[in-house]
């Protein structure tokens, strides 16, 4: 990807870096960040029309274009194993904004009482083959043909062999991992590593199981299915495309994080007094020292553990009963466990950026942290 830079940038173009630099701090960006998730949803029939879509689309792309003035960004941005995050962005954000233009139209078919628009193509009906296969088979050679302009055209991101004298800084997993590595800002690595992504697999595996509602099979709908899109979506977009560009393009020398167009100083250090919750309970709260025994020391995060795993979820369904007279108790059991799961991620990252929490539970004799 050609990186274009100007020796100067010019006055007003700055100002946009320095603004947009100040809505970087983690914690306000992860916000703005869940705010446009729920906004897009909320204005999904404006935001579908496909005028405004390719308003959007010409926006961004002039972004992208005006942040290349920025010699980091461009540093970043310009390096070949990044192009696939482009090719993500895009790619999610065309199938996205695809599905919930059809969804849209659908919803609006039901209401007026005219059924689904797949159910008038369901009366046509064609073979397998050749009419299916044609059109796959063309759609693989697609796909070939740009893998092998893309693998001719793109440097593959090759260094040297590895060096114990001389490590990179920051040394960064494969941007399709960097969300898992993001996570470990925020989890010890069994949970970010192998809790967290085992539950993913799980829940999309056993969660369509775990659904009972006839509706939405086999056409597009938001009214019919917003717990579920709307939990997919956030799962897949906040939890994690956004951890992904967080990794790429803010995580600099020493996995600090920067802002967007902030330039990358290795000598950058941050003071980060980490504390667990039995240090916040034990010396802040009651004023004592901190017990020497593991059972004794993290009693209160083992009971904030229970309290949320265990009566939240009754929590829920004595606000949402039909939900749990709809699934029952082993789907409910299924469903809310991976759901409170997904949710600790963002309460964990608030923890840490309000507080410096690190750990609720922090069991060092035996290699457990929570």
């Amino acid at each position: 990807m050609p990186v274009f830079t100007l020796a100067a940038v010019p006055a007003p173009i700055q100002l946009f870096f320095d603004f947009i630099n100040l809505l970087c701090e983690p914690w306000l960006f992860f916000t703005l960040s869940m705010v446009a998730f729920f906004g897009a949803l909320y204005f999904r029939r404006i935001l579908v029309k496909p005028a405004v879509a390719l308003g959007i689309l010409i926006a961004s792309v002039v972004l992208i274009l005006v942040s290349f003035l920025n010699p980091q960004f461009a540093s970043e941005a310009g390096k070949p194993d990044n192009a696939p995050i482009f090719m993500l962005l895009y790619i999610t954000g065309f199938c996205i904004w695809l599905a919930m233009w059809q969804a849209v139209k659908n919803d609006e078919r039901i209401a007026r009482g005219e059924g689904p628009e797949e159910a008038e193509v369901a009366k046509t009906r064609l073979h397998v083959w050749p009419y299916l296969i044609y059109i796959e088979g063309i759609v693989a050679a697609f796909v070939l043909a740009a893998l092998f302009i893309w693998a001719l055209s793109l440097e593959a991101p090759l260094e040297q062999a590895a060096n114990p004298a001389k490590s990179p800084n920051p040394a960064k997993a494969p941007w399709y991992f960097l969300g898992l590595q993001e996570m470990l800002v925020y989890y010890d690595p069994w949970i970010a590593g192998v809790v967290l992504p085992g539950m993913i697999l799980s829940g999309l595996i056993v969660i369509p199981y775990c659904d009972p509602n006839p509706k939405g099979v086999g056409y597009y709908t938001f009214n019919d299915r917003k717990l579920a899109v709307t939990m997919f979506l956030y799962g897949f977009l906040i939890l994690w495309c956004v951890l992904i560009f967080v990794g790429t393009f803010m995580r600099g020398p020493n996995w600090n994080f920067f802002a967007l167009y902030e330039q990358w100083d290795f000598h950058k250090l941050l003071s980060l007094n980490n504390v667990n919750l039995s240090d916040y309970f034990w010396q802040n709260f009651l004023g004592k020292a901190t017990p020497a025994s593991w059972w004794q020391r993290e009693w209160p995060g083992f009971l904030v553990i229970l309290v949320y795993f265990a009566l939240v979820p009754g929590l829920i369904v004595k606000l949402f009963p039909k939900l749990y007279r709809d699934l029952g108790f082993i789907r409910y059991s299924v469903l809310i466990g991976h759901f409170l799961l997904m949710l600790s991620l963002p309460i964990k990252m608030y923890l840490r950026w309000a507080f410096n929490l690190k750990y609720i539970v922090s069991i060092p004799e035996y290699f457990f942290n929570i």
